[in-house]
């Protein structure tokens, strides 16, 4: 008889916002990855097109240090943040988060301190999902309100697009913004 032995995954808990005083737009991913995680950096995989995409849109590339990026990204008014503050999941596949092991960050004293954040854009729809069953329902209702866009994921693990797609996608729904 061959017993299987179950490993437990540890919990992965995430990073602070990156978000400035002037903050308009609030881009929400679900829980950073294990090259984020080792890396302590939001979007640290090399194939991730998120600092691709907002080196296109705000200047805010890969080839700038990482710290750079998010002066950038603050002066320019976007905030960046997880749905998570954490959570199960092997590998760094949103589809593994394991829901049960998920707790998200506390977002209404975000939203209380950062009064222009007027849109949320997702980055993929597990951010979106995440967002809708975990953390809507403890808003107050004028936060409820906020408009909501869901964008592409920028993971590699989501080909579906190509990286011009993405970025249209995304210029679309940041035009305003930039």
């Amino acid at each position: 008889m061959v017993s299987r032995l179950r490993v437990r995954v540890p919990v992965s808990h995430g990073f602070p916002p990156i978000c400035g005083e002037h903050a308009r737009v609030l881009i929400l991913g679900s829980l950073p990855g294990q090259a984020s995680l080792a890396a302590r950096q939001y979007y640290a995989q090399p194939q991730n097109a998120f600092w691709r995409i907002m080196g296109e849109l705000f200047g805010a590339g890969p080839d700038l240090p990482y710290v750079e990026r998010l002066v950038t990204l603050r002066e320019r008014g976007v905030a960046v943040w997880d749905v998570l503050a954490s959570g199960r999941r092997p590998g760094s596949l949103d589809s593994a988060i394991e829901l049960a092991s998920a707790s998200p960050n506390d977002f209404q004293p975000f939203f209380d301190a950062q009064p222009g954040i007027r849109r949320i854009c997702f980055n993929g729809s597990k951010a979106a999902e995440l967002y809708r069953r975990l953390v809507l329902p403890g808003l107050r209702e004028e936060t409820r309100r906020l408009e909501r866009l869901t964008l592409p994921s920028t993971s590699p693990a989501h080909a579906a697009r190509s990286f011009a797609q993405k970025l249209e996608l995304w210029r679309a729904a940041l035009e305003d913004v930039l």
